[in-house]
Order: C-alpha cells, then sequence, then structure tokens
C-alpha cells in the first residue's frame, strides 16, 4: 500500500518530465511556421502569377502539413515517451539492466540532435515536394520561385530547428538527466555525443544574425506588391530577428551561465576551506566534464583531509604538519631541541585497583589535559605515547626559539593542572596522579625511521636517552621536575631553580649537575 502510494507521485514527476520535453520544440515550429507563412505570403505568393498556382500552392500547404504534422509528432513523441520504461524503473527502485540504461542514457543525450533531424527533415522535404507540385501546374515558373522557396523554407526551418533543440535540451536537463544519471557523469557516457560549445555558438550567430540579415537583405529582391511597404517590412524582418536573437540568448545564457555560477561558487567555497561543496549539474558537455573534474577533485580532497587529520591525530598534529612539510624517506635532520619525558608513578598499582576501561579513562583524561598544555599552550609536540607517560619535542624545525623555556613552563602548567584532575578523582573514591618529569636539551636527529613500508617519526640520540634517564632520577630525588644544566643554561625567563649536588646516571660518565624549580 505505501509502496503504490509512493510510487504515484515519482510516476506522477516522470510524466510530466516527459510531458514538457515532448512540448518543448511545439513553440519553436510554430514560431518557424508563422515565419514562414509571412515570408510566403510577402514575397512568395505575389511570385505565383496565376489563379491555379495559388490555388495549388494553398493545397499543397494543407495536404503537406495534415501528413506531416503528425507524422512527425507520432516519431517525435515515441522517441520521448521511449525513455519512460528506464525512467519508471529507477525512480520506482527497480532493477534495470545495463545495456537497457545506458541505451536510455544515450538516447536522452542525443535527444536534442534525434529532433532536430526529425523536425529538419520535414522542413527540408518542403523545397522539393513545393517546386514539384507547382512545377505539373506550370513548368514555366518564375525563376525566382526556385530560390525563394528554399530560402523561405529554409531560414525558418533553421530558426525553429535551432530554438527546439535548446529548448529540448534546457527540459531534458532539468527534467530527465537527474533521474538517468543519479551517480555517474552524463560525460563519461560511452557512444554519447553531444553538442560542442563552439557547435552552440555557432548555430547561435546562424540563427540570431545570418538568418535575420540575410532576410532583410532578400527583401531587397522581394517583388512589387501593391499594399507592401518595404520599409515596413523591413522593420518587421528586423524585429522578428531581433526577437529570435534575444530568445536563443536567453537560451544559451541558462546554458552556458548556470555551470559556470556553480562553478564559481563552489570554487570559492573551496578557496575559504569548505569541501563539503558539491555542483549538482549534470551536463553531456564540455561543462560536464568540467563539473564531474571538479566534484571528484573536491572527492579527492575530502579523503586527503580525513587521512591528514587521521593522520594528525595518530602522530600529533606538529608530527603530521612535519612530515608533510618534508620528503617522508628514511632519515632525519640534526638540530638542538628541549626533550621532556613525562611518566605516571605508580601506575601499575593503579592498573591492578581498577577495571581496564577506567585505566583507560583516566589514561586518557590524563592525556588530553597534558597534550592541550603542551601543544596549544606552549608549542610543543607530543611524539610519542609511552603507556603510561609520553615524549615531548620543543623547538623541531626551528619553530621554537626558547624552547627551553617553553618546555620548562609547559612542565609547570602541567603540574598546576594535575590537582583538579586529582580532585575529579578523589570525588569518585579513587586515589590521585603523580608524575615526574624530566628535561634535556641537546642534539638529536629528527625525522622518519623504520622501513620504506613502515615509518615512525621521532627524535633519535643520546639527548632523548638522557631525558628519560633524568625523569627516573626524579624518583631518587623526591621531586616532580627536573632539568638539566644545559637546559638552565639556554633559559630566558626569571624562573628560580635549585640546584642538587652532582648526580650519577646511568650508562652516563661523570657526575651530572640538575635543577627543580624552587616552590
Amino acid at each position: 500500500m505505501d509502496a503504490a502510494a509512493n510510487a504515484r507521485p515519482q510516476a506522477k514527476k516522470i510524466g510530466y518530465a516527459l510531458l514538457i520535453t515532448a512540448l518543448s520544440p511545439l513553440l519553436p515550429q510554430i514560431l518557424g511556421s508563422a515565419f514562414n507563412i509571412w515570408y510566403n505570403v510577402i514575397i512568395v505568393d505575389p511570385l505565383l502569377t496565376t489563379a491555379a498556382l495559388k490555388q495549388r500552392f494553398l493545397s499543397t500547404v494543407l495536404v503537406y502539413n495534415s501528413i506531416c504534422y503528425p507524422v512527425v509528432t507520432y516519431l517525435w513523441l515515441r522517441l520521448v515517451y521511449s525513455l519512460r520504461p528506464a525512467l519508471t524503473k529507477i525512480e520506482r527502485g527497480e532493477p534495470i539492466s545495463e545495456p537497457m540504461l545506458q541505451a536510455a542514457r544515450r538516447r536522452v543525450i542525443r535527444l536534442p540532435f534525434l529532433g532536430a533531424i526529425i523536425f529538419g527533415l520535414a522542413w527540408l522535404l518542403c523545397i522539393p515536394i513545393f517546386i514539384f507540385s507547382l512545377a505539373q501546374v506550370n513548368h514555366g515558373l518564375d525563376s525566382r520561385l526556385l530560390w525563394h522557396l528554399p530560402v523561405s523554407f529554409g531560414v525558418s526551418g533553421f530558426i525553429s530547428l535551432t530554438h527546439s533543440f535548446f529548448l529540448v535540451e534546457l527540459a531534458s536537463n532539468w527534467g530527465l538527466f537527474p533521474v538517468l544519471f543519479q551517480r555517474a557523469r552524463a560525460d563519461l557516457t560511452p557512444g554519447a555525443k553531444t553538442l560542442s560549445l563552439r557547435g552552440r555558438g555557432l548555430i547561435w550567430v546562424i540563427s540570431a544574425g545570418i538568418c535575420p540579415i540575410g532576410s532583410l537583405l532578400l527583401l531587397n529582391f522581394a517583388p512589387a506588391s501593391a499594399g507592401n511597404d518595404q520599409q515596413w517590412l523591413a522593420v518587421f524582418v528586423g524585429s522578428i530577428g531581433i526577437a529570435f536573437g534575444l530568445c536563443t540568448s536567453l537560451m544559451l545564457s541558462r546554458l552556458f551561465l548556470e555551470p559556470i555560477d556553480y562553478l564559481r561558487s563552489a570554487a570559492q567555497a573551496v578557496a575559504r576551506g569548505r569541501l563539503d561543496v558539491e555542483v549538482p549539474l549534470v551536463r553531456a558537455d564540455e561543462f560536464g566534464l568540467l563539473i564531474g573534474e571538479f566534484n571528484r577533485m573536491i572527492v579527492e580532497l575530502r579523503e586527503k583531509e580525513r587521512l591528514r587529520r587521521t593522520f594528525g591525530l595518530h602522530v600529533g598534529q606538529k608530527a603530521a604538519e612535519a612530515i608533510l612539510a618534508r620528503d617522508p624517506g628514511l632519515g632525519g635532520v640534526e638540530e638542538i631541541i628541549t626533550v621532556m619525558f613525562v611518566d605516571i608513578r605508580s601506575f601499575t598499582a593503579i592498573s591492578a585497583a581498577a577495571t581496564p576501561r577506567r585505566v583507560v579513562e583516566i589514561l586518557n583524561n590524563f592525556l588530553r589535559v597534558m597534550v592541550q598544555v603542551v601543544e596549544e599552550r606552549h608549542g610543543g609536540m607530543v611524539n610519542k605515547f609511552l603507556g603510561d607517560g609520553f615524549l615531548a619535542l620543543f623547538g623541531v624545525g626551528g619553530g621554537l626559539k626558547t624552547h627551553a623555556d617553553a618546555a620548562l613552563a609547559a612542565a609547570l602548567d602541567m603540574l598546576h593542572a594535575l590537582p583538579l584532575l586529582n580532585r575529579e578523582l578523589a570525588l569518585r573514591g579513587e586515589g590521585g596522579l603523580t608524575i615526574g618529569i624530566g628535561i634535556h636539551t641537546g642534539p638529536a636527529v629528527v625525522g622518519s625511521i623504520g622501513s620504506p613500508n613502515r615509518l615512525e617519526y621521532t627524535a633519535i640520540g643520546s639527548t632523548v636517552n638522557f631525558a628519560s634517564r633524568i625523569e627516573g632520577l626524579t624518583k631518587e630525588l623526591g621531586t616532580q621536575l627536573l632539568v638539566t644544566e644545559s637546559t638552565r643554561n639556554l633559559l630566558n625567563a626569571g624562573v628560580a631553580l635549585m640546584d642538587y649536588p652532582p648526580q650519577r646516571i646511568r650508562g652516563v660518565e661523570g657526575a651530572v649537575k640538575v635543577f627543580s624549580v624552587v616552590d
């Protein structure tokens, strides 16, 4: 019941689109016929010198139109409504074979051409039929009829055909293309050809310029006739030409300017950083190619942006930017940087007292706050998560001239943020967190390491190892933050530091001076 109810509006929509397309050539053909009648009455009729010729001409008009119009109408309606089975299947969501779909797509693209052929043959056949019919009455026809009749039917037919072509194209683009090309590009339909933009421009010039101007010139050869004022005839022909030219211009502007407006708006949106735009038009001409490639470009940009965001989430935004700015090959660059190691103390005991899900929640909440402090407030790069801690780098790529100050400021902000996190844990009856932070400044190779198939962006060298040892020393000295002498020597901020006696560190020759911040 519901499916049938839904099918009725869809069928009505298809019927409306087919009807509009079928009726689109009607007005141009009527106008072309009116122009032809006027031309015959004003110019051809005076050349019919006998009553018999005039009667034969009128009889030929009646007989030809009574036969031609029904035949042409039948062929045209049959051509248009041959699309209905495929359109109905698509709208109802019924299975449709690929050959049937491709045949319907090719037919709707060729519809303006096929219509022009049908109507053009009807106009062109007028020339031999009328000349032959008149010749049966009087074999000594006025020679001017032999070129005025072809001009009459040729100019009238061409004007009506060009307007029919553009109106059929507009109607099919509006009502039929969106159904047949829902997820396909019309310009890539195999075996389908359409008139190029240059061809349309040529037709417009002939229809709006050459035909009216030629008609005006032909008035100079029109036979004199009582009651005909040549100046008013010229004004009439000129007015008709202007009207046809304006109509053609309006149709062409609709065909040309609409896709240009869409493309311009979409390009401006992309330039502003919006990647959710899409040009909804479906065309089979050069504009279809431009629109299709533009939409494909937007899809690729969205995919690249998604990959970039995902990439940034996994390696860190700073690291992602650094990787994308350089050749992502093996190796790196030696730089003087400040390295920070952060570790949550007694995290094993915390993990044993809580469920795995809760442990992950605690760790994620801690890292969320600390990463924000390091990267958003102080321009560092959280390079690697180490289970219950992380490695942060400051000064990579020369982005921070005072990277030692930035690292120390980040460490102090982290220590200030920790009590708030602990209060949240206390409200749940859970123990608080304590951390150890070790900071060291020195040379390190920053870049990509690994294999050609799997890379990791990180810092390598004794500076990194030394920072890790300094963080481990915080437990022995009973403090949460230690900086080395090399970091202390680069500090510009007036932070009071307390030095410890030289310390022995595993893997390092000699004693090392370390400092902590005075409370």
